[in-house]
């Protein structure tokens, strides 16, 4: 299938290590000239080397801290410079959290809502300007499950994230632009690998994972490329589970 990709632009978040590090390639392999974006100036360049070598447009790289105020807004204006336009945005940078406790304090959920809804929000409303004049675009979140196993801040900003998230589908759909969710599941990473043993990882996939393994992060970029495609115009307002089989409903 002819993804119909050459030659569009990406700004991606979160790319230096797991989902993003491995959507990022899956965009530039199918010839989209992509912004990558990570706070590791080492890793977006280890990524940079890697996506040239392979023969694709090798990427504009930028080094920022999506938590500092105005990054959101500084960023999308530094893209637009780089590429000319955004095509498609992919908010992957985000983070999990333990369980807290409701003694916790106000920290732990400001951090959360602040990383995983707020700062992803501010950057996708600076970018929807130059996909409005267009009137094209792709906006893909890589957000998380919604059944939270306790008291966890980012499953909360998740939540909000989703509700935004089809909010903004039904007024960009009128302008071409598709906004969409993946929740991944166990989805090996850098954070996957710190925060679970091997033996946790092989009980869990035995027990409850009905592909019988965790992911691997392009098996869902696979699926992130599809939706960041024109071949995918009529998929919007979505938030689509890649686990394997993990989540447990049917809706």
């Amino acid at each position: 299938m002819d993804l119909q990709l050459k030659g569009k632009t990406a700004l991606v978040t979160g790319a230096s290590m797991g989902i993003g590090h491995a959507i990022a390639r899956g965009l530039a392999a199918e010839g989209v000239r992509t912004c990558i974006v990570a706070r590791r100036r080492n890793l977006l360049g280890e990524l940079a080397a890697q996506i040239t070598a392979n023969g694709h447009p090798g990427p504009e790289v930028i080094v920022t801290d999506l938590m500092e105020d105005g990054a959101p807004e500084r960023l999308a204006s530094e893209a637009v410079k780089a590429l000319g336009r955004i095509d498609i945005l992919v908010n992957s940078a985000g983070g999990s959290q333990s369980a807290v406790a409701i003694d916790s304090g106000e920290t732990p959920w400001e951090e959360s809502m602040q990383l995983n809804f707020v700062r992803v929000r501010q950057l996708t409303h600076a970018a929807l300007p130059s996909m409005i004049e267009q009137r094209w675009g792709r906006v893909i979140n890589i957000s998380g499950k919604s059944e939270p196993a306790g008291l966890i801040a980012a499953n909360a900003a998740k939540a909000a994230l989703h509700a935004w998230a089809k909010g903004l589908s039904r007024v960009m759909g009128p302008h071409g632009i598709t906004i969409n969710s993946i929740a991944p599941g166990r989805i090996m990473s850098e954070q996957i690998r710190r925060k679970y043993s091997p033996e946790f990882r092989a009980k869990q996939s035995a027990e409850e994972i009905p592909m019988g393994r965790y992911g691997e992060p392009e098996e869902l970029a696979a699926f992130a490329v599809f939706l960041a495609s024109p071949v995918a115009g009529y998929i919007t307002g979505t938030v689509v589970p890649v686990d394997g089989g993990l989540k447990k409903y049917a809706f």
